[in-house]
């Protein structure tokens, strides 16, 4: 997978490339890294959360981590108005949304977590209800501001892997750097906890304290992803189910580095053949949304859960 993801940057460069290479690689190369980024972010979250959540078809966007940020998204504007949201650097922006967005779901989807965390279907109703709810209000505010500020909510509302804010980069490399470093410390302890609340228990683990650290860093990494190409709702599902069959292995140790490998490959590849191939004929997200969506029933009527 790393010879694969080393052939798909490599074609991201250079494929197609007319003119001076002192401009392409400098603009490919800000682009590449936002990618893989995002990819990093995007599988790290998803398996962070199904590792709380001790089944394999809840994710972050699933349970409405993505509703959730248009709707900070819409509020922010709403409150400050599109102009002064405009106007303030990207970096307070990323800041300030990434701050809401973590205090925001950690209140929600941690008494989520510990109210529900046996009963399934309970949890998938509680985050389409969530869903549901968030995006009624996003759109009661949406049609009550002006609709050139509206357009500022679009624009951050869906992905957008060929206009990505390469200002935001060394902010969020930053971040994403510590919360590996966590996440890579705690691996052992993210083993444990996947054998459920009461084995974790009986092993000395702390359930209650480790799902609230796992879900800061979950919101945080949804934060650095959505900041810079916006939210995609089935790209954590679609990567990590694809790092289980490739390693069929329950060890964190193993699975974080396939599933970061598969998503940087499914984006930096498919970017790759969109843009260079077929002209941007669809959209990244698209795809990714219909691939990831189609996995999500089959998962659900095969009862792959676990």
């Amino acid at each position: 997978m790393s010879a694969l993801l080393v052939l798909c940057s490599v074609l991201y460069m250079t494929l197609g490339a007319k003119g001076s290479w002192g401009f392409i690689l400098p603009f490919r190369g800000q682009k590449l890294a936002a990618l893989l980024l995002v990819g990093v972010s995007v599988s790290t979250a998803t398996v962070l959360f199904q590792t709380i959540t001790q089944n394999r078809i809840l994710t972050p966007s699933i349970m409405g981590f993505d509703a959730l940020y248009v709707l900070l998204l819409t509020l922010l504007v709403f409150v400050l108005g599109g102009q002064s949201y405009v106007q303030m650097p990207a970096i307070g922006q990323f800041l300030l949304n990434t701050a809401l967005l973590m205090g925001a779901s950690v209140a929600l989807f941690g008494t989520l977590l510990g109210c529900g965390r046996v009963d399934l279907m309970r949890m998938i109703l509680t985050g389409i209800i969530l869903g549901v709810l968030f995006r009624s209000l996003t759109g009661f505010m949406q049609r009550m501001i002006d609709p050139n500020e509206y357009a500022v909510i679009q624009s951050g509302s869906f992905a957008r892997f060929t206009q990505i804010d390469t200002s935001l980069l060394g902010i969020s490399t930053l971040l994403t750097l510590a919360a590996l470093i966590v996440v890579w410390r705690v691996r052992h302890r993210l083993d444990v906890l996947a054998l459920g609340h009461t084995a974790a228990v009986n092993l000395g683990e702390t359930p209650k304290r480790a799902t609230f650290l796992v879900l800061v860093l979950v919101a945080l990494l949804v934060s650095v992803s959505t900041a810079l190409v916006g939210p995609v709702a089935f790209l954590g599902l679609l990567v990590v189910s694809l790092a289980h069959l490739i390693t069929p292995t329950p060890r964190h140790a193993i699975l974080l580095p396939s599933a970061a490998l598969v998503a940087m490959i499914v984006l930096v590849g498919g970017q790759t053949i969109l843009e260079r191939v077929l002209a941007l004929s669809t959209p990244l997200s698209v795809v990714v949304d219909v691939l990831g969506g189609l996995l999500f029933l089959i998962l659900l009527l095969k009862g792959t859960f676990r």
